[in-house]
């Protein structure tokens, strides 16, 4: 038996109603969902949730991440400060695609009040079922690396 990949979610105070249904989602998929929070809808900052799921990331007690935040960039911006992080806003399913494939994204992250429930749930899937390419791409990633 082979062990279920892990994934990590978290969102600002915004996004607490799209992260369930992304975690409800990604778990008929065979992920492990480790959903760090928060609980409430009581305001809270995007940073502090951003950089802890990127921890768990780059520790590697998780595969992916995936964020929430009004606009998905604040928290993207905050998650990335990790080193080994590589997170990208996407609002549509190709940039999804494309993150991994030829960015080696290990998170997503996206904005709850620009897209609505239907559409994030596709490009949660665009990101999870594409794979890095590899070959010129891994040069690139490695300058982002440093």
């Amino acid at each position: 038996m082979t062990q279920s990949k892990r994934i990590v979610l978290s969102s600002d105070h915004a996004g607490l109603d799209l992260r369930a249904a992304v975690a409800a989602h990604v778990s008929t998929k065979g992920y492990e969902v480790v959903d760090i929070g928060p609980v409430t809808t009581e305001s809270t900052h995007y940073p502090k949730h951003g950089k802890a799921a990127a921890e768990r990331v780059a520790s590697g007690d998780c595969d992916l991440g995936i964020i929430l935040c009004g606009t998905g960039q604040g928290i993207m911006m905050a998650a990335n400060k990790v080193a080994g992080i590589r997170c990208g806003v996407c609002h549509d399913t190709f940039s999804a695609k494309m993150i991994r494939a030829h960015n080696d994204a290990n998170m997503l992250s996206m904005g709850v009040r620009v897209i609505g429930e239907g559409l994030a749930l596709e490009i949660v899937d665009a990101f999870l079922d594409a794979e890095f390419e590899g070959g010129r791409h891994a040069v690139r990633v490695g300058m982002i690396e440093g």
